[in-house]
């Protein structure tokens, strides 16, 4: 993603939400910082992995686990939004990529770590200390930000897990995407998801992607 195509809407993503840029900084910083530490295998590895293939991208809504019964998972290479990662794996297949900023089964994305997921980490300002307690023991990390890139931090465009999920396929050559476990008009929700949720479609539609 070109930083300079996506900070106009990202501005207007910290507006709508009264989020800081600041704090988004910082946290990408940490985790620049954090990922020093480790070894990571780089958006090299997302290009491998996807590049060419039919992808399949899971989200956490209700409809998760009748999506995926549905569908012939080793058909796909399978990236998970965050909490639908364990709905995924009750489906009997480990996630090929988890996207997560950290505020789902991180104990469960951890196992899947050391099984081999390939796991994109957000940092924003409200997760700096969820990063602090779990990127030292998640394995296969890539990091990455809605603000600015750092060198080991990287912007794949993309606001919620699940519409980031989205972006990290189609900006590493799927040859498809295909939606599970997407519900934009949840009534269930609480109004400050019902705007992430909004926010999911319009980018996710941005791509181009059906739903």
């Amino acid at each position: 993603m070109d930083f300079t195509v996506w900070e106009p809407v990202y501005r207007e993503i910290l507006q709508d939400f009264g989020f800081s840029r600041k704090e988004d900084e910082r946290a990408a910083l940490l985790l620049s910082q954090l990922l020093d530490q480790k070894a990571s295998p780089g958006p090299d590895a997302l290009k491998k992995l996807i590049y060419g293939k039919e992808v399949l991208v899971c989200g956490n809504a209700p409809t998760l686990v009748a999506d995926l019964d549905s569908l012939d998972l080793e058909r796909y290479v399978v990236i998970a939004a965050d909490g639908a990662a364990a709905g995924v794996m009750d489906a009997g297949r480990i996630p090929n990529v988890i996207v997560t900023d950290l505020d789902g089964d991180v104990e469960l994305e951890i196992e899947a770590s050391k099984d081999g997921s390939l796991v994109v980490v957000h940092a924003h300002g409200d997760n700096i200390g969820r990063l602090v307690k779990y990127v030292p023991r998640l394995q296969n990390i890539i990091g990455s930000t809605q603000a600015a890139p750092l060198e080991n931090v990287f912007n794949f465009g993309g606001f919620t897990d699940g519409d980031r999920a989205v972006h990290v396929a189609y900006e590493f050559g799927a040859e498809s995407i295909k939606l599970a476990g997407f519900f934009f008009d949840d009534p269930l929700v609480s109004p400050f998801k019902k705007k992430k949720l909004k926010w999911a479609r319009r980018l996710i539609s941005s791509l181009g992607v059906k739903f």
